[in-house]
């Protein structure tokens, strides 16, 4: 059967093909620099030459073994295409909260570069296509976590730059409770937790802010300690702690603020560069109390691109966020707002680094020195604790501070020199984003790539028609300033 189907073939036809897709694998393999791939080549070969092997077997079969294959041939060719796509070229991305509006919106639909920065080899290999870790309805892993390869990127068309929009797997994600509605706070619920568990046991324990540095230390470990241990203790509520590879972590998409070697500070909301403020995005979003005389209407919310959201924050905190441009045309409309002020408070939450006071607050942060790849950096008691998750949890090493001296892999150190570059993201709606001043630095084997264009826009507040934002469709991210 298979002779008289290659006898059948223009084999002149046949080896231009071959050398077609041959040549097209062979420079795929030299851009991703991985031989092993040419154990593939003979059979391309066979394919197309000498059809040894019966590849669709189930075309000589009859009734209903033939119509399944059929559909088996279909849908695996299919999962492989999109696992290859979105591996390497790229994937789709839906903006699932507030936190860069007004510069994105929940409801785009992103189309996500992963050439923009180099796609990543991938660590975590057998995964299910179209799912990040976890299965639909069944609510299982969708991937087996070996084996595990190291981080390695391919070159791309470019690298990270300042006030790019990024997207990128949450750093704080490796650990995570196996319940879903806590999979994503398990840092500050572990300190929460402790905190709270901790002054139960010790209710006249001292101000933390007046204890030296390696007392510090040791308290937030006994805090993390305590938390954890009232998380596991409690497998009902919360599941087991679980851990995830760094490509299956959530997706977040933050703008890059800070790039690697940068020192970063926050005065007064301003993000300052190497002592020098960096342009805010022309959408840039904080909060302010505002009293309003009458109720807003619609068209006025929908042009002002207030949501829903942004009124429940007023009706249970006092305040939403606003941009200045919705600022300068609510100022003008006195016969519905009675005043408008901005909200300098300090908003209290648990702020990277999460083990030391630093009496920082989200509007007046750091300075905070980036890491650089192969940079070095003294390490002390004041700054250990910043480079403590990056040099532990990041690039794999055993570390200790005890009796105000560190040890890395078991010799003291006073120095760290990086093996990655680091970047630090923030949201445009600054009040209302979780980001970089809450979970730390985002290190480049993170990195999964750059949105191109809004290929889809919905309103959530606003159904059917009606709910589509025309305007944004096939919009250009890098025209949103």
């Amino acid at each position: 059967m298979i002779d008289k189907e290659k006898a059948k073939l223009n084999m002149t036809h046949q080896w231009i093909k071959f050398i077609i897709v041959s040549v097209l694998y062979l420079i795929f393999l030299y851009w991703v620099k991985s031989w092993w791939g040419l154990l593939v080549v003979p059979f391309i070969f066979d394919i197309y030459i000498t059809k040894k092997i019966r590849w669709q077997w189930w075309k000589d079969s009859e009734g209903p073994v033939r119509w399944v294959m059929s559909w088996v041939d279909a849908l695996v060719f299919a999962l492989v295409a999109v696992y290859f796509i979105n591996l390497f070229f790229f994937q789709n991305y839906v903006i699932p909260s507030s936190s860069l509006e007004k510069s994105l919106l929940t409801g785009d639909y992103l189309f996500v570069s992963k050439m923009s920065y180099g796609p990543r080899i991938p660590q975590t290999p057998l995964t299910m296509p179209l799912t990040q870790h976890t299965l639909p309805i069944i609510n299982t892993k969708s991937y087996i976590p070996w084996p595990q390869w190291d981080y390695r990127r391919v070159k791309g068309l470019g690298n990270v730059k300042l006030n790019d929009i990024v997207v990128f797997n949450y750093p704080a994600g490796d650990s995570i409770c196996t319940e879903p509605q806590y999979q994503n706070d398990y840092y500050s619920m572990v300190y929460s937790f402790g905190e709270y568990y901790y002054n139960q046991r010790y209710p006249d324990h001292v101000d933390v802010s007046t204890l030296n540095k390696q007392e510090q230390y040791d308290y937030f470990a006994e805090i993390y300690n305590i938390g954890r241990s009232y998380i596991k203790a409690n497998p009902n509520q919360f599941g087991d702690i679980g851990w995830r590879p760094t490509d299956r972590r959530e997706n977040y998409v933050k703008r890059c603020v800070g790039l690697p070697g940068q020192t970063l500070q926050i005065k007064n909301r301003i993000v300052y560069l190497n002592g020098k403020p960096n342009k805010e995005p022309e959408n840039v979003q904080y909060t302010y109390y505002v009293k309003f005389k009458a109720d807003l209407p619609d068209e006025l919310m929908k042009q002002l691109g207030i949501s829903m959201e942004d009124l429940t924050s007023l009706n249970q905190n006092g305040y939403m966020p606003l941009t200045k441009a919705a600022i300068k045309a609510l100022s003008a409309r006195r016969d519905l707002v009675e005043s408008i002020k901005l909200n300098t408070g300090p908003y209290p939450g648990n702020l990277y680094p999460w083990n030391t006071v630093t009496g920082w607050t989200c509007d007046n942060y750091g300075p905070v020195w980036i890491p650089k790849k192969g940079a070095t950096i003294a390490l002390n008691m004041d700054n250990i604790t910043i480079y403590e998750r990056p040099i532990k949890v990041y690039e794999n090493n055993e570390l200790e501070v005890k009796n105000n001296q560190i040890y890395i892999n078991g010799k003291l150190a006073h120095s760290y020199t990086f093996k990655l570059d680091y970047y630090w993201m923030m949201g445009d709606n600054r009040h209302n984003s979780a980001d970089s001043r809450y979970w730390g630095f985002v290190p480049e084997d993170h990195i999964v790539g750059k949105p191109i264009f809004i290929w889809w826009s919905s309103d959530p507040d606003r159904h059917g028609i009606g709910g589509i934002r025309w305007s944004r469709l096939f919009r250009w991210v890098d025209d949103i300033k």
